[in-house]
């Protein structure tokens, strides 16, 4: 089944306790894939304990969809046991590559969007649906370069994609502004052009900022709130789009459990507001 249309936390296990205690009206939790393909030890013992309460979201950051080597195969086959064993409500992955041949990179990079880049994204992600058996998600990417080869704007290459194979999209709208503005283009027009009914999870995280002779550059930090300009972006795809699985991403300098809360009722706030209802 989807996730429920309500706000979800990226799960800490420095906050497993206050978790545990207060159990916070949360509608999912989501966790990054490669932090989990061990057999067992403290970090599956907590998970256990989340899914028994709340429903889950497993989001990869491995697979380098968008790589030009063949997908790795045992990672797939690791993917696959974990998503067997905890049967989450929602995969995702990035429109990203961080691997060439046996290098692994610990970032996720840009790519040129092209029709060749196309179909072999489509190719990937026909191989990870079918892998794994259930239907995934596709996270735009946050970046800080363009390529003068690319042909296909962003919003477009994404939307062929979803067409294609039938994946759904992750909507980060922190991305959406962090790119926008490194480009120097308008995340308003960006999201007049997304394919919002394709869109089945939203992000909102925090970036840093540095300043540049030419303008601001941002970078996509999870570390900190949620901006403003964000903030009113995501209003407005509620607006559209109505409510959604909606995740604070905060995966640096984690702060208290209560301050991650703050965020996660502003988000609920925002969505009220819209007056579309939340469903639990």
């Amino acid at each position: 089944m989807p996730l429920p249309s309500v706000p979800g936390l990226g799960f800490k296990a420095e906050h497993f306790t206050a978790i545990r205690d207060t159990r916070p009206d949360l509608g999912f939790f989501e966790v990054h894939a490669e932090n989990y393909m061990g057999d067992g030890g403290a970090p599956h013992a907590m998970l256990t304990a989340l899914r028994a309460d709340y429903a889950l979201s497993i989001h990869g950051v491995g697979l380098s969809i968008g790589g030009p080597d063949p997908l790795d195969g045992a990672h797939l086959d690791r993917l696959r046991a974990l998503c067997d064993r905890y049967q989450p409500d929602s995969f995702s992955e990035h429109l990203a590559w961080s691997s060439h041949g046996n290098e692994y990179l610990n970032d996720l990079l840009p790519l040129p969007y092209t029709p060749e880049t196309l179909g072999l994204i489509c190719q990937h992600v026909d191989q990870v649906q079918h892998h794994l058996g259930r239907r995934m998600l596709l996270e735009n990417p946050s970046t800080y370069v363009t390529f003068q080869q690319s042909t296909i704007p962003e919003t477009e290459f994404l939307a062929e994609i979803a067409r294609r194979t039938g994946c759904g999209l992750l909507l980060d709208v922190n991305n959406v502004f962090v790119s926008c503005t490194n480009h120097r283009s308008d995340p308003q027009a960006y999201l007049d052009a997304f394919p919002l009914s394709a869109v089945a999870e939203i992000h909102l995280g925090g970036h840093d900022q540095e300043m540049l002779p030419d303008g601001p550059l941002l970078i996509d930090a999870h570390g900190s709130e949620v901006a403003g300009p964000v903030w009113a972006l995501f209003g407005q795809v509620i607006a559209r789009r109505g409510a959604l699985p909606t995740l604070i991403e905060w995966d640096n300098d984690i702060p208290e459990f209560a301050v991650l809360m703050a965020e996660v009722d502003r988000t609920r706030g925002i969505m009220e507001r819209s007056g579309h209802a939340l469903a639990s």
